[in-house]
């Protein structure tokens, strides 16, 4: 039984929820992924681990509302329960061993950078965190990367809160005012982290970044989430989810990942259509 013990909304389109699930929370490591369904007959929804207690035995996870799936899980309130929650999956984050690392996070993978950020700051490592959003009402998790960063540089596309702009250009700046970083990490959009990579490549900082591509059962057995990385084909789920930026192939990934937009749109209107009629 993986009952939801805490339900938050973050903000309009995205929602934390604290699952009780002992044994992964027992696993469980930065970096690492569940895959869940709302309901028996519901969608497999991979989503990666935003935090874990061990003591409580639960595990947090951060999703945004973007298709019918998700919509259904956000209806789900604490005391009812998730019909499956495995993991955790995937390879958790190598972070021993780094002095000083950038963990740059978009939008609702700031809930992804968030524990990494924390571990590393739990293993003494300098953490300067760059987090960006479309705009303020969409900023998630300020205080909890202030609590475990050195430094917090907060950007948002129209400039209604931190500084305007990008990610990538706090970055560059960091980088040419001579912050050794042993390691960028980087976990957002595919097209920002595309950028990330284009950016530190120049100046030859190693660049971690989390895929998220299609998924259907975790165990490299679908081979709906490989990806071309040096010239080889990867499964994020059982080779990553972490992969060497400067080797993803990002536009193959992009051109991947868009293929069920149009049947994801019709699944998202049907599903806002039904939730509506049983509201009336």
């Amino acid at each position: 039984m993986f009952e939801i013990l805490e339900r938050t909304a973050l903000n309009p389109t995205v929602t934390r929820m604290v699952i009780s699930a002992p044994l992964i929370a027992k696993k469980a490591r930065p970096g690492q992924f569940v895959i869940l369904r709302a309901g028996e007959t519901s969608e497999r929804i991979p989503l990666t681990v935003a935090d874990y207690d061990r003591a409580e035995g639960s595990v947090t996870i951060i999703f945004q509302l973007v298709g019918a799936s998700t919509m259904e899980l956000d209806r789900l309130r604490p005391g009812s329960c998730l019909h499956d929650f495995v993991g955790p999956l995937g390879r958790p984050t190598e972070l021993e061993g780094l002095k000083k690392v950038a963990v740059v996070g978009g939008g609702v993978g700031g809930a992804i950078a968030y524990p990494i950020a924390k571990r590393l700051h739990e293993l003494g490592c300098t953490v300067h965190s760059i987090v960006g959003f479309r705009s303020k009402d969409l900023v998630i998790l300020e205080n909890e990367f202030r609590a475990v960063s050195d430094e917090l540089i907060l950007v948002t596309d129209d400039g209604s809160h931190g500084r305007k702009g990008v990610v990538t250009a706090p970055l560059e700046e960091r980088i040419l005012a001579g912050e050794n970083y042993d390691r960028v990490i980087a976990i957002g959009p595919l097209i920002m982290m595309k950028f990330v990579c284009l950016t530190t490549k120049k100046y030859g900082v190693p660049t971690v970044v989390s895929m998220n591509p299609i998924m259907i059962d975790g165990t490299g057995m679908c081979g709906g989430c490989r990806l071309s990385v040096g010239g080889e084909t990867k499964f994020a789920c059982v080779d990553g989810p972490d992969f060497d930026g400067h080797l993803v192939d990002f536009d193959e990934a992009m051109q991947r990942g868009a293929m069920y937009k149009e049947f994801e749109a019709h699944a998202r209107t049907a599903a806002c259509n039904l939730f509506q009629k049983e509201v009336l």
